[in-house]
């Protein structure tokens, strides 16, 4: 029974490990070694509250420090990812965006990004205190996020779509998705919850539905699928509080 005690919080602590790990990827220029782990920081997070319920052991403290380890993969990472964009784009000569001299008090831009950190430590702690949340999301919620941020950069080298690419190397354009993924962060849309908390059919009917052409459009899209993905989520959930619930 000890043992069971820990597992919970051991997955969430792998969830902020691989955060840790995303962040040297960053730092080190490996964008998709990053997005790998954010993934897999995503799947701990996915699990640890359901072995929590699983083994009923949960508890204040996993509560605690599942927000803690998301604040990290899910906040600190995507926020990083939009700086480092930002900063690769003013370094690059080639860049129309190049920071030159002239305009060196444009250096502030890529500490935009840390919007999404922020906004993301709040929606968190928002979470932690918001009795509406227990059973679905209100606003986007940061794995999700995380995964549309950090999806950007392997969009842009994989190159399948010229227009999208030459619009994701575009400062602006990255600082406007910035602010909306703030925004949408907290903002007052109901979400349904995307964690399995049993096997029951009729209790993860739509989160099956929803899985399941997620991994249909990342078969047939690549990476160009995880913001089609992200707006399908957005919609499904409207749709589900429209007509579905109601009814």
């Amino acid at each position: 029974m000890q043992i069971k005690k820990h597992i919970p919080n051991a997955i969430t602590l792998l969830n902020l490990a691989s955060g840790l790990l995303a962040i040297i990827a960053i730092f080190k220029g490996y964008y998709d070694e990053a997005f790998l782990f954010v993934c897999l920081g995503i799947f701990f997070d996915f699990w640890d509250g359901f072995f929590a319920r699983k083994f009923k052991v949960s508890g204040e403290l996993g509560l605690q420090l599942d927000s803690l380890a998301d604040v990290v993969t899910s906040g600190v990472v995507p926020g990083l990812m939009i700086f480092k964009l930002l900063l690769d784009i003013q370094e690059d000569s080639t860049s129309v965006y190049y920071l030159t001299e002239e305009y060196y008090y444009m250096g502030f831009v890529p500490y935009l990004g840390f919007i999404i950190t922020l906004a993301s430590a709040y929606r968190l702690a928002k979470f932690n205190i918001d009795t509406r949340q227990t059973d679905s999301f209100i606003g986007l919620p940061t794995p999700a996020n995380a995964l549309f941020i950090m999806s950007i950069p392997m969009i842009q080298f994989d190159g399948t779509h010229e227009w999208l690419v030459n619009a994701l190397f575009n400062p602006f354009v990255l600082i406007i998705i910035s602010f909306v993924s703030a925004y949408m962060l907290n903002a007052e849309i109901p979400l349904f919850s995307l964690k399995i908390k049993d096997f029951s059919w009729d209790k993860n009917k739509l989160q099956v539905f929803f899985l399941t052409i997620a991994a249909t459009l990342l078969l047939f899209l690549g990476f160009t699928a995880l913001p089609i993905i992200i707006l399908l989520y957005v919609l499904l959930s409207v749709i589900n509080n429209t007509f579905l619930v109601k009814n």
